[in-house]
């Protein structure tokens, strides 16, 4: 394997220095990215949560710095490595764009949901709020069935309440980690600049080409995107931006280019 770039080696030495700063130097809250709608938002974040990734698991920060060791390095020895930092940056700022517009029709939608409850404490617009929310309901299942066959039922209005109240709250306040939006587009990018490189993937016994890779992977973050399933905190959306702002800058940056690999 060739040796490591420098702005590559710059960049998982600065993605590796937050994580283990968050929440030991500063509040992860201050450089995730949040709602426009949230006491949290600042404009900034949508730089520095980029360099954020989940306390949860290491593995969020390291199947993007993966990525990013394994694909990075070809394409800053083929643009150099200001150019590079500029694709990883305009990257990672387009996916958050196109997450945070999206996010924000959805979580409208949602809390035009709990605003119908709140007003007439109807358990099917409770039941709808909790599922455009993608909230787990299983836990509540047999508070549902009881609030259905007694919706007047006065501690199951206020028991309705308070969730609804608590749940739009995280909805609002909820935030947004990671470099996969830039990850996502190196991916883009190496795809269609080195389109027949074979790839040997862990999850994949045989050779694919890196064109037909990007193919399925972008296919399957659009599915998943489009048809959420509860639960599901990963940014489909902010991958498929930073695919899509990759595609725009190679359209715009190698339009005289007629060799590819």
């Amino acid at each position: 394997m060739p040796p490591i770039t420098p702005m590559v080696r710059n960049l998982l030495i600065l993605n590796v220095l937050m994580y283990f700063a968050t929440n030991r130097l500063f509040e992860e809250n201050l450089f995730s990215l949040h709602d426009i709608r949230s006491d949290y938002f600042k404009p900034f974040q949508f730089v520095t949560h980029m360099f954020m990734h989940s306390q949860q698991s290491m593995i969020h920060l390291f199947s993007n710095m993966f990525s990013l060791f394994i694909f990075g390095p070809m394409l800053e020895r083929h643009w150099g490595g200001k150019r590079f930092l500029t694709f990883y940056l305009i990257t990672g700022i387009g996916a958050s764009l196109l997450y945070s517009g999206i996010r924000y029709v959805e979580v409208s939608n949602t809390l035009e949901y709990a605003s119908a409850f709140l007003q007439n404490h109807d358990p099917i617009d409770f039941k709808r709020f909790l599922d455009s929310a993608g909230a787990n309901i299983k836990p509540l299942e047999q508070f549902l069935v009881d609030f259905y066959r007694n919706p007047t039922n006065t501690a199951a209005i206020n028991q309705a309440t308070g969730i609804t109240n608590q749940v739009s709250n995280a909805v609002i306040n909820g935030q947004m980690v990671g470099a996969s939006g830039a990850v996502f587009g190196i991916l883009m990018a190496f795809g269609m600049l080195f389109p027949n490189t074979e790839l040997m993937l862990l999850f994949i016994p045989f050779p694919i080409k890196a064109k037909y890779f990007v193919l399925l992977y972008g296919a399957y973050e659009l599915y998943a995107g489009v048809q959420r399933a509860p639960g599901d905190n990963v940014a489909h959306f902010a991958h498929i931006g930073g695919m899509l702002f990759a595609f725009i800058l190679l359209k715009l940056w190698e339009r005289n280019r007629k060799n590819f690999y």
